[in-house]
C-alpha cells in the first residue's frame, strides 16, 4: 500500500516568503489564492473608502484597504511561522494604533467590511464571518453589489446576532464611530 500522502500546512513566514505576486490568505494554515477584484467591486471599495477616510480625518482611528494582511490571532512577538491565520479583508477600521505594524494589523480590527462577490461570497459569509466573530471584530458588514445592500452585523457578547439589512438608499449607522454615517446612494451609484 502506498503511504498516504501528507497534507500541506503553512505559515505566515510562508506568504511572506512567496514572490509569485499572487495574493493569498491562510485559514489555519491552508493558503486560498485571491481573485483580481472587479469593477463594481473597486468603485464600492473606492467610494467607502473615501466616505471612512474624509470621516476619521484628523481622529485616532485609521481606515485600511486591501492588500494589508491581518493576523487576527497573533499574540504580541509570536514568530511569522506560528501564524496560520492571515486575512484581507476589503475594508478596515482600527482604532488602537499599536496593531499596525510595517506588516498589516496583528489582532482585531474594529470594523472590517468585505464585499461580496461569486468567489468570495461563501468565504465571507462562512469562514470570514467565524473568523471574525471569534477574533472579536465589533462591527462586520457584507455588501452584496448584487442586491445593492448592506448586512451589518455587531458583535455582542462574543457573538454575531440577526443582521440589520440597509438598502442602496439609506445611510448606515458606524456602530463603532461615533455620528458616523455612511451614505449608500453614492456607494450603489
Amino acid at each position: 500500500m502506498p503511504p498516504l500522502p501528507q497534507e500541506c500546512y503553512f505559515s505566515y513566514a510562508d506568504l511572506l516568503a512567496w514572490d509569485d505576486n499572487t495574493r493569498y490568505e491562510l485559514y489555519n494554515g491552508q493558503p486560498v489564492a485571491l481573485a483580481s477584484p472587479s469593477d463594481i467591486h473597486q468603485r464600492i471599495l473606492g467610494e467607502l473608502h473615501l466616505q471612512f477616510g474624509t470621516y476619521l480625518r484628523g481622529k485616532k482611528c485609521r481606515v485600511y484597504l486591501s492588500p494589508f494582511d491581518v493576523r487576527l490571532f497573533e499574540k504580541r512577538g509570536e514568530l511569522p511561522e506560528n501564524i496560520d491565520t492571515v486575512v484581507q479583508p476589503d475594508l478596515m477600521v482600527v482604532c488602537d494604533p499599536n496593531k499596525v505594524d510595517r506588516h498589516g494589523v496583528h489582532g482585531a480590527p474594529d470594523l472590517v467590511i468585505e464585499i461580496l462577490s461569486p468567489t468570495s461570497a461563501r468565504y465571507d459569509k462562512i469562514t470570514k464571518f467565524n473568523l471574525y466573530q471569534r477574533a472579536g471584530v465589533l462591527e462586520y458588514w457584507l455588501v452584496d453589489p448584487s442586491s445593492r445592500t448592506v448586512s451589518v452585523y455587531l458583535l455582542e457578547d462574543g457573538v454575531y446576532h440577526a443582521a440589520t439589512v440597509y438598502s442602496s438608499d439609506l445611510s448606515v449607522p458606524v456602530g463603532v464611530l461615533d455620528n458616523c454615517y455612511i451614505d449608500l446612494p453614492s456607494v450603489f451609484q
